[in-house]
């Protein structure tokens, strides 16, 4: 998707530990306009692909699933971080955040993830896959189809992206960054 590559390029900032900060445009201010044509890229992509439901886990991949949600027209069901009190016949699976550094128990309520249910993740980035591969476990045990898992971007040199293909997840990735050493963002 030349939009997000282009703008990967002229606004993304890397730091050391292979970090790419994108929050002027993505994760913490965003561009809606750039979000609504991530949407129509995703929905593109997975044309064809039998989905009732978009998930994703909070907070970041919140804004991308809702416009694929909206422009697919079907609910958008986002994975807690923290059970609320109220959650009835809950899944929970431990991720570790990359980013955080942490273990979150997170969860869903299998009310919105039942076995009838063909599933598209989707998240702002897909780095060692911690997050991805925690949603698998959430899907294998509500007894749901993965349908496939979209990402805005994926970092192919932290292999996440290698793990879930060679699981036989279908993955999009809209941006592939192949390198950010010495603070160079090389798009592929």
């Amino acid at each position: 998707m030349e939009l997000l590559k282009r703008r990967i390029e002229q606004d993304g900032k890397c730091y050391e530990g292979g970090i790419l900060k994108v929050d002027s445009f993505i994760n913490h201010q965003m561009d809606p306009r750039l979000m609504y044509h991530i949407a129509e890229e995703f929905v593109k992509r997975f044309e064809g692909v039998k989905i009732n439901k978009i998930v994703t886990i909070e907070a970041s991949g919140i804004a991308p699933a809702i416009l694929v949600g909206y422009v697919m027209n079907l609910p958008v069901v986002f994975v807690k971080k923290k059970q609320p009190k109220t959650m009835e016949n809950m899944l929970t699976t431990t991720i570790h955040s990359f980013t955080k550094d942490r273990d979150y128990t997170v969860c869903i309520s299998n009310n919105f993830l039942q076995p009838e249910d063909h599933i598209l993740f989707v998240d702002d980035f897909l780095a060692y896959g911690n997050a991805a591969l925690g949603m698998i476990d959430l899907v294998q045990q509500s007894g749901a189809t993965l349908a496939g898992m979209g990402f805005i971007i994926e970092k192919a040199f932290q292999d996440g992206g290698k793990i879930l293909r060679e699981k036989g997840v279908r993955v999009e990735s809209l941006a592939i960054i192949d390198d950010l050493s010495d603070c160079k963002i090389v798009i592929r």
